[in-house]
């Protein structure tokens, strides 16, 4: 089976490069990579297809194609869409039909067209939605993110729809996601709450999905158990970065406390990811203070402590509050920053914290799945992590609990779960590691999909459902969609 993944951004090569740099090279590439290679490995002929950038400020993304090493059946495919140069995904909604088209043109060059699509984020579902219109191949839908939640956590109202329209264009993200949902045959989701939540938001109600609910299929994302596993992999690199943490712990940590285990925070600097929280959970609690350090990595920022003046200025907003909170409750000397430049580093750093009894903390405001912390806990790193979002679905069911939730807005109940890792830590190590191994692999990921995409291929159904906005179509022509009709879906009273 031929099955083409569309991903217009954030773009991949056989580097991984720029994960977690840039809010466009998050959760979902790494998503996408791992379950098209695991795809590959089963024997089906995989495409990832992204937006071709020639930029000299971007050069890893100029091929026309790329591959990753020892993966076979896996091709990445970039072509063009608009101009050379770099775009934020905010910007590239008016460029997809033009990539559509050389999506098509490359097909017909190649002599034929893929079996399935399947589609990321908003911008890969109505381009989807487009080729499935002019192809009838069928397609998926992964939104991994939906613009209305996101809309609900910036706090949209009438008074600043119009400021937040301008900088995050959300009637174009809402109105392809809703096409995405109406035409697609099948809608993958990483948890029952993500479809029960997130999709049935009013700001979706009218747009065709929920009255065919067996289109939903609850897949969980996987852990490459390749890189995160709990057992060196290289002994070489593992040395390696045994001797980069002894020398951070030195470098940050006074003397009497450097044999203590960490609490370790490993996430990009966003506001959603809320470190901050975490800085004020340890601050509050002398108990945990006195159980361990607190261990941030981060990505390109070698010593935050000495100088982060380069950094975007979101990233300097979240510092300056993590400093000023480091002085207010007399933190110094407990609290280590330093930078992590890879996945297989970061595992490698995971591996050596879980030798000294350190555990993992995500305080984010809501984690639609929560992929890092199945990689700790792979890693052999008790997890405490945020209760809002799919993680309750991934730390507790009918048969037990694999680590604790906690409300990221209660500093003494993120302390409290923490403290409660360190107190049973044998017992959430043992229980994260059999987690992973029972129910999060990619390889299962794969398989389930791929029953899923069989079906919807064999069976044929139609289901144009609703008819691709003019504006993705000639958006020269249309440069806009109102925003009075956001408005009328979004802020509508119930």
């Amino acid at each position: 089976m031929h099955i083409v993944f569309l991903n217009p951004q954030g773009n991949f090569d056989r580097y991984d490069s720029y994960w977690t740099e840039h809010p466009d090279f998050g959760g979902q590439l790494v998503y996408v990579k791992e379950l098209a290679c695991a795809m590959g490995k089963l024997g089906c002929k995989v495409d990832i297809i992204t937006r071709q950038i020639i930029d000299k400020n971007w050069p890893e993304f100029s091929d026309k194609f790329d591959f990753y090493e020892d993966i076979e059946n896996v091709r990445i495919i970039r072509l063009p869409a608009g101009p050379d140069v770099f775009l934020p995904k905010e910007l590239l909604w008016e460029h997809l039909y033009e990539w559509v088209d050389n999506i098509m043109d490359f097909y017909k060059e190649e002599g034929g067209l893929p079996d399935f699509i399947t589609t990321h984020y908003g911008d890969g579902g109505i381009s989807g939605a487009m080729l499935y219109e002019r192809t009838n191949i069928p397609f998926s839908f992964t939104g991994h993110s939906l613009g209305a939640q996101k809309m609900d956590k910036l706090g949209v109202n009438l008074k600043n729809i119009d400021e937040m329209e301008s900088r995050y264009n959300f009637t174009k993200r809402i109105m392809a996601e809703r096409i995405a949902m109406a035409n697609s045959s099948l809608i993958f989701v990483s948890t029952a709450q993500e479809r029960d939540e997130q999709y049935t938001h009013k700001a979706y109600i009218g747009a065709g999905h929920l009255n065919n609910m067996q289109k939903f299929h609850v897949v969980p994302p996987g852990v490459n158990t390749q890189v995160f596993s709990p057992n060196i992999l290289d002994q070489e690199d593992h040395l390696a970065m045994k001797k980069l943490i002894d020398h951070m712990i030195r470098r940050d940590i006074e003397k009497s406390r450097q044999n203590l285990p960490a609490i370790v925070a490993a996430s990009r600097l966003d506001p959603k990811k809320n470190h901050v929280g975490l800085v004020k959970a340890f601050g509050e609690s002398l108990k945990l203070q006195e159980k361990a350090n607190l261990i941030i990595t981060l990505r390109g920022i070698e010593n935050p402590f000495e100088d982060y003046s380069f950094v975007k200025k979101e990233e300097m907003e979240i510092l300056d509050e993590i400093m000023e909170l480091i002085d207010t409750y007399n933190l110094r000397g407990k609290v280590c920053m330093f930078s992590i430049g890879s996945q297989r580093e970061l595992a490698d750093c995971y591996r050596e914290l879980a030798n000294r009894n350190s555990v993992f903390c995500l305080t984010s405001v809501y984690e639609p799945f929560g992929l890092a912390p199945i990689e700790a806990m792979s890693c052999g790193l008790p997890v405490a992590v945020t209760k809002y979002g799919g993680p309750k679905e991934v730390l507790k069911d009918k048969d037990g609990e694999y680590g604790v939730l906690i409300d990221p807005f209660d500093e003494m109940d993120t302390a409290s779960g923490i403290l409660n890792l360190f107190s049973n830590y044998e017992y959430y190590k043992r229980q994260g590691i059999e987690r992973v191994k029972s129910k999060y692999t990619w390889e299962a990921t794969a398989k389930t999909y791929l029953e899923a995409i069989q079906k919807a291929v064999a069976t044929k159904k139609d289901y144009h459902i609703l008819p691709i906005h003019p504006y993705f179509i000639s958006p020269d022509e249309l440069d806009k969609i109102e925003l009075d009709w956001l408005k009328k879906i979004y802020l509508r009273r119930d």
